[in-house]
């Protein structure tokens, strides 16, 4: 891990990071308890990668979510095949 580059007390630093695991804490840490660490482990990469990364809109793909990104620049001749 590379540490932080930023001053201290910069308000930008951590906000990205905090509103993820924000997000990760209500919608996946709180809904219930968890037996094992494993499931819990199951449970953040599952919300990960079908939710989040889903919806998340990115500034490389043009402020689109991925799922729309490869809808609207997919040809219909790619998606049928």
């Amino acid at each position: 891990m590379i540490g932080s580059t930023g001053r201290v007390g910069a308000a930008g630093e951590n906000a990205a990071v905090e509103s993820f695991f924000a997000l990760l804490q209500k919608n996946v840490l709180d809904r219930r308890a968890w037996a094992t660490r494993q499931e819990v482990r199951i449970a953040i990469v599952t919300w990960i990668e079908r939710t989040y990364h889903r919806r998340l809109r990115q500034r490389r793909l043009a402020r689109l979510t991925p799922i729309e990104y490869e809808t609207t620049m997919t040809p219909p001749a790619a998606l049928a095949a």
